[in-house]
């Protein structure tokens, strides 16, 4: 045999160690993939509507907190929010305790 045909003779065990890591990189994409779409994406999607919702508060609105306190805002400040939550009872509250805006 010549040099030259020799030097480009593939080895036969050694043709498959391309494919696999291939296969394994489709694979690692693929985890990539779902783990996006089923996980960071939707934990987004709820952060962005959470503080459109923190953002849209204004005094008058009825809210729970996370402690499930219920109450009026009757005061705003930066950060905190001023809740009446009985006659001539008022808590101040971080913004980010409040979990929801009740409806009217």
């Amino acid at each position: 045999m010549s040099y030259l045909s020799f030097a480009f003779m593939t080895p036969q065990s050694g043709g498959n160690a391309g494919g696999g890591m291939i296969g394994t990189l489709v694979m690692f994409a693929l985890i990539i993939f779902v783990f996006y779409f089923m996980i960071i994406r939707p934990q987004s999607k709820r952060q962005k509507e959470r503080q459109k919702m923190l953002d849209a508060m204004k005094k008058g609105d009825r809210v729970v907190t996370n402690g499930g306190m219920h109450g009026k805002i009757v005061g705003m400040e930066d950060k905190t929010v001023l809740l009446e939550i009985a006659e001539n009872v008022k808590v101040k509250v971080e913004k980010s305790a409040v979990s929801a805006i009740l409806p009217d």
